[in-house]
């Protein structure tokens, strides 16, 4: 009987044990999202779009960077596949109207640009893992690529932002350009995320030098 009551009590315990050791991991990834965060242009944005991975593991500038990044990647996408079912119908059924046509194609254009760009930033950032702390050159230098690409799709994204200038505009103009700035804030949050981590190997890397 008393072997009965054990078995029930242990498995109470454990899962008590570990919904509190989860809460207690959960609850310090979300304090460092929002440490991390403050250091970015839009930071509720940046908390918003990051506490839903609180429940994973983040180890460090690093991997929030990348977070970072692949949440603007899916924005991005997920922007320019709007746009291009826009552009679709535009081409379609509103021939009269082809200057909105030939913006809106642009800013697929300038989407699909920044979509390219955040990959090769979120494959370049990937490539890093293999340094681990060494400090030289190489690293440098990929470190250098990531900025650049990720500099580049926030350029872009932001170009797609001010091809629709004004407040009176149509419900489609003003949902595409509200898509559009989302993609474009959560790229420069993203930078500014990668920016923190990278300042640490440029630091170092100008102590080294001579």
């Amino acid at each position: 009987m008393a072997q009965k009551l054990i078995l029930p009590s242990l498995v109470i315990f454990l899962s008590l044990f570990l919904e509190s050791s989860l809460a207690k991991h959960n609850s310090q990834t979300i304090t460092y999202i929002e440490s991390s965060c403050n250091g970015t242009l839009y930071p509720k944005l940046c908390i918003r779009c990051l506490n839903k991975y609180s429940n994973s593991i983040i180890n460090g500038p690093q991997h929030l960077a990348q977070v970072a990044l692949s949440v603007s990647l899916s924005r991005a996408l997920q922007t320019r596949g709007y746009l291009l079912n826009v552009a679709k119908e535009l081409n379609a059924i509103d021939h009269k109207n082809k200057r909105m046509y030939l913006t809106v194609q642009d800013c697929v254009n300038q989407i699909n640009d920044s979509v390219d760009q955040l990959s090769q930033a979120i494959k370049e950032l990937k490539r890093l893992n293999n340094f681990n702390t060494v400090i030289n050159d190489k690293v440098l230098w990929h470190i250098s690529n990531v900025e650049t690409w990720v500099s580049t799709a926030l350029t872009d994204a932001s170009s797609c932002v001010q091809s629709f200038p004004g407040h009176r505009m149509s419900k489609r103009v003003a949902t595409i350009k509200i898509k559009a700035k989302n993609v474009a804030e959560v790229t420069s949050n993203a930078l500014a995320l990668f920016h923190s981590y990278a300042s640490s190997y440029k630091q170092a890397a100008a102590i080294k030098k001579p």
